[in-house]
């Protein structure tokens, strides 16, 4: 199977869901595989999920990556028989990080717009990064810019001096 050629249209960043299987050389055969067809990484992280004490070993671990080339980075696993799989898109803000209670504030206002965050993590640059269902992304696009828009104006502010 080639690699897609997309130098040519605008590249979107994407998360790349991917199931690996629970061994040792599965992360690394990813990197490769990914290296090798010039996708680079730009954040995410590999998740296992263990029921606990007396339930089944792990047999795959749920891998999640920002992408500037999901089409790409899909046919390259594909073609390492990695996966299966799949680039959906994101959305992402930023959150005041030396602020407590951002995550609270803003996961709130995702829950009462009704919006279900599948994945969550940063991207290098200290960017959120929300993956959500198709059905949501209209209505998380709406908080994110109206918290945008309100992480602005605060900025903009003059300090309070009391």
């Amino acid at each position: 199977m080639s690699i897609p050629d997309t130098s040519t249209r605008q590249v979107t960043r994407q998360d790349l869901e991917v199931l690996l299987p629970a061994t040792a050389g599965a992360l690394a055969d990813l990197g490769e595989a990914l290296g090798r067809a010039g996708v680079s990484l730009e954040g995410g992280g590999v998740t296992t999920l263990d029921g606990g004490p007396g339930t089944p070993p792990v047999t795959h671990r749920v891998a999640h990556f920002l992408v500037d080339d999901g089409p790409r980075a899909v046919a390259a696993l594909t073609a390492a028989g990695l996966g299966p799989a799949v680039a959906r898109d994101v959305v992402t803000t930023r959150l005041a990080q030396d602020r407590p209670g951002q995550m609270g504030a803003f996961a709130r206002r995702l829950a009462e717009a009704g919006v279900v965050v599948r994945t969550l993590y940063s991207d290098h640059d200290g960017n959120l990064v929300l993956l959500v269902p198709d059905d949501d992304v209209p209505a998380c696009r709406d908080v994110v810019r109206a918290w945008d828009a309100d992480r602005e104006a605060a900025r903009r502010r003059p300090e309070q001096v009391g």
